[in-house]
């Protein structure tokens, strides 16, 4: 394949993660890197690509933990490769809030709280707004103002946030993220194009 993988990347790797967003591709259409599981990230970025381009179908969300080490972990010197890799395209960031307020945060072009609005606030791990405005706390957020990308998006703890994201109801506040992601970024527009090739004629 000689056009780039879309990719939504995702700084968080647990289990409950995992199975919200394998959930969440599933009905977008989309695939989950079930192997970037891991708390803390145990696939390299060059592991990682490899995997991306061997999934059947776009957009690709992908999973990367530093599970609390400050500075640049494992989690984050993957993110960065597979955000800058050639072949890749990244059309957005969910980027987790954390436990507590370590030393690392990122600015975000808006949060979804636990009850699915739209805030120009940070949220925390529970989904609750915070106090400063664009800003989240998280443990893999580190390098996340390097990234040109399309739109970072803050999010409380994927697939709990005190049950408003559980998969047991669907995960609604992740797969509204997500499909925040794919609109602001125009995934939906040049699918269209593709399936149509008569636009624009």
């Amino acid at each position: 394949m000689t056009s780039k993988r879309r990719v939504i990347l995702v700084t968080d790797g647990d289990e409950h993660t995992k199975r919200t967003l394998e959930g969440v591709a599933v009905k977008m259409g989309g695939r989950c890197i079930s192997a970037s599981q891991g708390n803390p990230s145990l696939k390299t970025g060059p592991e990682l690509v490899e995997l991306i381009k061997e999934a059947d179908h776009d957009p690709v969300l992908v999973m990367f933990d530093d599970s609390g080490i400050v500075g640049e972990g494992q989690g984050e010197s993957a993110l960065k490769y597979v955000a800058s890799h050639k072949d890749i395209e990244v059309l957005g960031v969910l980027a987790v809030a954390a436990k507590s307020r370590h030393e690392e945060w990122s600015r975000v072009d808006v949060s979804i709280d636990r009850d699915g609005n739209l805030t120009p606030y940070g949220v925390d791990k529970f989904g609750v707004p915070d106090i400063e405005m664009g800003r989240i706390y998280g443990d893999t957020v580190y390098c996340l103002d390097e990234l040109d990308v399309p739109i970072k998006v803050g999010i409380g703890d994927i697939g709990k946030m005190a049950r408003h994201d559980s998969y047991k109801i669907g995960s609604p506040i992740t797969e509204k993220a997500v499909q925040l992601i794919l609109e602001r970024s125009g995934f939906y527009d040049r699918n269209d194009e593709m399936a149509d090739p008569g636009i624009g004629e």
